[in-house]
């Protein structure tokens, strides 16, 4: 029996080994495709450039520097290179390491100035007979026109003009992918802060309302009272939360559910709610407070405008790569030149028709949020008219990079 399993294993052995091989093979072949040495360089120097470009993505930092060094080092072609930013040294790959307190120096003297500068074995003071540094390019990094940090091309003989315009280029390539960081930062400060007006516009008339509600069943139904302000509490906790940017579709449902219980409650039989969503996206990630506005828009402008029964539909279906999701109500609807010209004016959250519209963030924000996380082809789609009602669209991709629910 010990055999037979020593020969399975050497013969899988065998298998892994030639896989390995041929798949080493394939992708040499595939690179050996590029018919010229002109278009394998190119393909070298993009595909270097975008192994640095993701870390530097992600902003100035120790780690992130530690994860593009070696990739601009290539870049560069230099025998080692430091990357630092205002005061101090993140992160050094190759030679250069026992001149880091000159390095930083100089670093930081091009920061102060914001010029470039060549440093010759002169200035290099070393006690070792060996040292192989003679010389080193300071190029400052500049990002949304402030300089953050400096990059340091190190070499091992004295600093060629070659050396000093690839350390220049890189220095800016690497400056723009840093304020592309600094973009993605203040677009994440933005939702933040619109998320925090969403939650601010939840409207001091739906809090009363939903109050006086709970407050006729207080001798009348005391057990539907007590189901009604914790359904209640539930649906503040949920919006008022102080972490993630995103949630599941699951979660947004569950809060819209409290939402319109707590407006049952006000309205009675008044507000029809038809819910169809296909189980297999409730794990579908999207922004925070995304889809509970439109239903509370729905609700205002599909019964409170509106005399007798409204009539609001919420469904999420599966489309492949995407979850369509889309809420409708039967109301008065809306001029639709009205909504081209200022659809931020489209009141949001809990609002009542008494409000002015202009207090509330609504369709705006939610639009702005999607295109933001997702991209621009997944912003609202919204059809309306005077007494036809209104219907918004959106499409949320089931995955996303980047795009997660915060534990």
């Amino acid at each position: 029996m010990g055999g037979n399993l020593s020969a399975v294993f050497a013969v899988v052995s065998l298998v892994t080994a030639l896989a390995a091989a041929l798949w080493a093979v394939l992708r040499l072949r595939a690179r050996r495709g590029i018919a010229t040495a002109t278009q394998r360089a190119t393909y070298e120097v993009l595909h270097t450039a975008g192994l640095a470009a993701e870390p530097l993505r992600a902003g100035l930092s120790t780690a992130d520097a530690a994860k593009a060094v070696r990739h601009l080092r290539a870049l560069v072609g230099a025998a080692g290179l430091a990357l630092t930013d205002r005061d101090a040294l993140l992160a050094i790959d190759g030679r250069g390491a026992h001149h880091t307190d000159q390095l930083v120096a100089a670093a930081r003297r091009a920061v102060g100035s914001g010029r470039s500068t060549v440093l010759h074995e002169s200035e290099l003071h070393c006690d070792l007979v060996d040292c192989p540094v003679r010389g080193a390019v300071v190029a400052p990094l500049s990002a949304d026109g402030r300089v953050v940090g400096a990059l340091v091309a190190v070499a091992d003989e004295r600093p060629a003009p070659g050396l000093v315009q690839a350390t220049l280029e890189t220095a800016h390539w690497a400056g723009d992918q840093l304020a592309l960081a600094e973009l993605d930062s203040s677009r994440e400060r933005l939702a933040r802060a619109e998320v925090r007006a969403l939650r601010a516009q939840i409207s001091p008339h739906f809090i009363y309302n939903a109050l006086t509600a709970i407050g006729s069943f207080v001798r009348t139904d005391p057990e539907r009272a007590r189901e009604l302000i914790l359904e209640f509490a539930e649906f503040t906790r949920y919006s008022f939360r102080a972490h993630g940017e995103f949630t599941t579709l699951a979660e947004e449902l569950r809060s819209i559910d409290r939402y319109l219980t707590i407006e049952r409650a006000r309205f009675g039989e008044r507000l029809q709610v038809r819910l169809q969503i296909a189980p297999e996206v409730l794990p579908v990630t999207l922004p925070f407070l995304c889809l509970q506005p439109l239903v509370e828009n729905a609700v205002r402008h599909g019964l409170s405008r509106k005399p007798g029964t409204g009539m609001v539909s919420i469904e999420a279906r599966d489309a492949g790569a995407e979850c369509h999701i889309t809420v409708e109500d039967d109301g008065v609807g809306m001029d639709p030149t009205t909504l081209t010209a200022g659809i931020a004016e489209v009141s949001g959250a809990g609002s009542d028709p008494a409000d002015d519209p202009g207090q509330h963030v609504g369709l705006s924000n939610v639009d702005e949020r999607l295109r933001s996380a997702f991209g621009d082809r997944f912003g609202l789609v919204v059809e309306t008219g005077l007494g036809s009602g209104t219907k918004v669209s959106m499409r949320v991709p089931k995955f996303h990079p980047g795009v997660r629910v915060s534990s």
